[in-house]
């Protein structure tokens, strides 16, 4: 089969780009022809609140040869980009949709190569966004009307998507497992290499730092955590760090909390998830995570929040611990209970025994699977 893919991908860095490249790559091993596209602009400059959205050169990144394409604010280019797409005439095109921004641009190429007999397959990171804006409905409405089916990588996806898209043909599919960064490091030299304390446990909050997220909810437990708790910060900031950081200082935190507060390179990522004892995500609003999926990777237990899809990919008490609300004594009472059981041995060999729930074959096949009920279905 001949697959377009129009998504973020190499020269662009982020969990966009790495979920494309890792499935780019497990479509190839099954044999089919892809052929990636991208962006030439992502987001403008304003919109991106990040400090590059481009690899640099600390970036251990996967140079898929992605033809850039489509610049997301000029609509000039949207029909250039059927136009060259559709020119090689593949069976199908798949795309990434995690925020109504990219509905125009992406929902005007799908929506010219839908009419051109391509199958169109979306997979759906959110529909809803955690953040709204005035015309996001409209615009989302625009995007989903333009694609044949979906994949729903959550419940809470598959819900949303419904509840603007009755009809809608679909998939759920978990998030794979980020399976790319490589071997975890051996603990020791883990902790003296990001100059931790070697005789603290280690809770890790990994990722870019937005307000949904719940760091704020995260270092006000920590006041009523054990003293041989550390907390360590890992992750790049969209916005300002400033009232995290006067939370600590008021809470005179700043001996038990370390951050690293830029973005975390791919080589870097073994290393804070090695030094970790368990990865702790006070999400306010979520649909799914990929921090779940790098951590469980390591074979590294998550504590969660119960918003969202998070619930559906830690199984309370096997993986991890499921957090019932978003208050800081919930998140203290959670991770108190993680040390006090000893539940990272138990947790670390179950969530091994899962790897092959979460891999990218399968979310591949799924989505020739899903290519086949459409041509059966004649919605082409």
């Amino acid at each position: 089969m001949k697959i377009a893919y129009l998504s973020t991908f190499y020269p662009f860095r982020g969990g966009i780009a790495q979920f494309n490249a890792s499935l780019y790559r497990a479509m190839i091993q099954k044999g089919h022809e892809v052929h990636a596209y991208t962006f030439t602009r992502q987001y403008p400059s304003i919109l991106f609140p990040g400090q590059t959205q481009r690899v640099t050169e600390n970036d251990k990144a996967d140079p898929v040869p992605a033809e850039q394409l489509l610049d997301t604010v000029n609509p000039l280019t949207y029909g250039r980009t059927a136009r060259r797409i559709r020119s090689w005439k593949p069976d199908l095109l798949v795309m990434k949709f995690w925020m109504p921004f990219f509905a125009p641009s992406l929902g005007y190429v799908a929506g010219k190569l839908k009419k051109n007999g391509t199958a169109v397959i979306t997979v759906l990171d959110n529909v809803i966004p955690h953040e709204k804006r005035p015309g996001d409905m409209a615009l989302i409405r625009y995007f989903l009307k333009r694609n044949h089916a979906f994949v729903a990588m959550s419940k809470t996806v598959e819900k949303d998507l419904l509840s603007l898209k009755q009809d809608a043909l679909y998939r759920l599919k978990p998030h794979p497992l980020y399976d790319h960064y490589g071997a975890a490091a051996e603990k020791t030299s883990a902790l003296r290499h990001l100059r931790l304390p070697e005789d603290k446990k280690i809770i890790l909050f990994f990722g870019f730092i937005r307000g949904y997220k719940g760091l704020d909810v995260l270092i006000e437990a920590m006041k009523e955590l054990p003293e041989d708790i550390h907390l360590v910060i890992a992750g790049e900031v969209y916005g300002s760090f400033e009232p995290y950081r006067k939370q600590i200082d008021r809470h005179q935190l700043g001996n038990r909390i370390t951050c690293f507060t830029r973005y975390i390179g791919d080589p870097e990522v073994p290393v804070f998830f090695s030094a970790a004892d368990v990865c702790v995500l006070p999400y306010k609003s979520a649909t799914q995570s990929g921090i779940t999926q790098i951590a469980f990777h390591y074979h590294l237990p998550v504590i969660a929040t119960n918003v969202g899809g998070l619930s559906e990919m830690i199984e309370h008490g096997a993986t991890g611990l499921i957090i019932p609300e978003v208050t800081p004594r919930a998140v203290t009472e959670a991770v108190k209970r993680y040390f006090t059981e000893n539940l990272l041995p138990v947790f670390s060999a179950e969530i091994k025994k899962r790897r092959g729930l979460f891999s990218w074959d399968g979310f591949a096949d799924e989505i020739t699977r899903l290519y086949e009920t459409i041509q059966h279905s004649q919605r082409i």
